[in-house]
């Protein structure tokens, strides 16, 4: 991608109506997992620039988002795993029919900067190196359940109980990585490419890849679902996939 595609403005086939400013509309808020966070803020500043709504997302680990949102604290939106998500629905959180797909995102596999780089080119390439590796980390997300699976499949899982670090919410397995805390850090691409003093090893090969969709959904608390309806169309629409590829996932 050329330099002049990387700072291309989003085009939002969503404007606000002629005559209405940003600073006369209600602000829509919401809350996120870290994984989308870089994400959702380009693209909540995209919708804003060009006539939306003004747009307050908070960003924290995913457990604590769902936690916060399922226990009634009041957001327009929440941004996390279809599955999460779906489970909010369920419990009367989110509106019935509301959810829109924004991304899938795969997990990628970091040591620290400088450190040794083992094969990751094989479903077995894999599995030595996490044999081989002082420890393990990754996050309590979806993906690091499906790592947790994938580990339990292998038949890894008591081998690997006391090496295995699992980031506390809201905190990157990156830089744990970075820190040296961690030998071998597994996480969504999104959150990896962003952290300083690692070494990206690649994407998880296909055989064990772990894909995310991350949606959102219009909070049964939100006063203004609507609006939030069309901030979330901008961000669902081909104007935004460009953005997407850029912080390492693909549009949904």
């Amino acid at each position: 991608m050329t330099a002049a595609a990387q700072n291309r403005p989003i085009q939002s086939p969503h404007r606000a109506r002629p005559g209405l400013g940003t600073m006369q509309q209600t602000p829509i808020t919401g809350i996120s997992s870290m994984a989308t966070r870089t994400l959702v803020d380009e693209l909540a500043s995209a919708y804003t620039a060009q006539g939306g709504a003004p747009v307050a997302i908070e960003s924290v680990g995913g457990v604590d988002a769902a936690r916060r949102v399922q226990e009634g604290e009041a957001f327009d939106v929440v941004v996390l795993s279809a599955e999460a998500i779906d489970k909010l629905t369920a419990a009367g959180r989110v509106l019935p029919g509301s959810r829109v797909d924004l991304v899938r995102s795969g997990v990628a596999v970091a040591v620290r900067a400088g450190a040794a780089r083992p094969d990751i080119s094989s479903e077995a390439a894999v599995k030595a190196a996490v044999r081989a590796a002082r420890n393990i980390g990754y996050s309590t997300g979806p993906s690091g359940v499906a790592l947790a699976r994938l580990f339990e499949r292998w038949g890894l899982a008591d081998e690997l109980k006391d090496r295995t670090v699992v980031a506390t919410p809201g905190v990157p397995v990156g830089a744990l990585v970075a820190r040296g805390e961690v030998e071998l850090g597994f996480q969504q691409l999104s959150e990896l490419i962003h952290v300083g003093g690692i070494d990206l090893l690649g994407a998880l090969p296909d055989s064990i890849q772990i894909t995310t969709t991350f949606s959102a959904g219009v909070c049964a608390s939100s006063g203004q679902p609507d609006a939030v309806r069309a901030m979330l169309a901008f961000m669902a629409s081909p104007e935004a996939a460009e953005a997407k590829r850029r912080q390492g996932m693909d549009p949904a």
